[in-house]
């Protein structure tokens, strides 16, 4: 079943979660502690991240430099056909732009679509420095750009423009919004343009960039409601785990910490403290959004579900 029907036939507040693969050389059993943990709480489906290859300089026995091209965590599709094969939970694995060339596009898809995953979630993915990463021929820039290809995909048509056979289920998909705004969006006006766009392409629902500032999510909601964006806005949710985070998260995903919340996290001495603090935040928060009608939450667990377990048993 798609996600947006899954998601708006729940009785209650849907659950789902995001998880990453294990790093390269380690077991798909820390993925499988993360769901046996937290399918308790009934998921709705679960996220399968997915991470580019990128390039690093390995030492050489005789103390030369060679530079080697590495993915620390492979295996995407894999999981999301272990995942959805063991547990009978929908998998959504993440296609992203950057790192993935458009055959490499291609390939998962046709691999995603012979072991039957039917959702997709369509990113940009982070912008690091690849070889030949501006390329288009290679690559696409834009999530939209890759909207295209799986939309194309759908209805049988290649890269190189020949006929695809037996897709008997198309993939349906979502994408990423921002209710603070995209890092490089010149303004929200810009960014609600594209958003429009992912929309008549084809963006069945959407699942925010992790917030702390419920306000800042009922506006953007309100927002796109006014600019008739009418599919599902699930709020991305992610438990504070540690003292640096009241800096980390905010540099790296442009996610501002209210200063109440930034208060108390200032006072953790450990990071036990400020772990405690931030699941009291986020069980405040989950229960706002929950009593606002929200259709779901989206618990970003990055492989240490503890957290997201104490939040989801005290609200659902």
């Amino acid at each position: 079943m798609k996600v947006s029907e899954l998601i708006r036939n729940s009785k209650t507040t849907a659950f789902s979660f995001e998880i990453q693969p294990p790093l390269k050389g380690n077991s798909i059993q820390k993925v499988y502690q993360v769901i046996d943990k937290l399918k308790e709480f009934g998921p709705k489906y679960v996220n399968i991240t997915s991470h580019h290859s990128e390039f690093i300089y390995k030492t050489m026995p005789d103390g030369s430099l060679q530079k080697v091209n590495i993915r620390k965590r492979p295996g995407s599709v894999a999981i999301a056909s272990a995942i959805q094969n063991k547990y009978g939970i929908p998998a959504v694995p993440h296609i992203i732009c950057k790192g993935f060339t458009k055959d490499e596009t291609e390939y998962a898809l046709i691999d995603l679509n012979y072991l039957g995953i039917e959702n997709l979630l369509l990113l940009r993915g982070d912008v690091k420095t690849l070889e030949n990463a501006d390329d288009p021929k290679l690559y696409h820039e834009h999530a939209t750009d890759l909207q295209i290809q799986v939309n194309n995909f759908n209805q049988g048509i290649a890269l190189d423009g020949s006929r695809i056979e037996g897709i008997e289920t198309p993939f349906s998909y979502g994408m990423a919004c921002y209710p603070e705004k995209h890092e490089e969006a010149p303004n929200m006006e810009s960014d609600m343009f594209y958003l429009k766009e992912k929309i008549r392409n084809g963006a069945e629902y959407l699942v925010t960039q992790m917030f702390f500032d419920n306000e800042k999510y009922y506006s953007f909601v309100e927002r796109c409601r006014r600019e008739g964006i009418t599919v599902p806005i699930v709020p991305g949710i992610k438990p504070v785990m540690s003292r640096k985070q009241l800096t980390v998260l905010p540099r790296v995903f442009r996610s501002e910490i209210p200063e109440p919340f930034a208060k108390e996290l200032r006072k953790c001495k450990t990071d036990d403290e400020a772990k405690a603090v931030g699941i009291e935040w986020c069980i405040g928060q989950c229960r706002d959004l929950i009593a606002h009608g929200v259709p779901s939450l989206h618990f970003y667990t990055m492989l240490v579900s503890d957290s997201v377990y104490a939040v989801a048993k005290e609200i659902y």
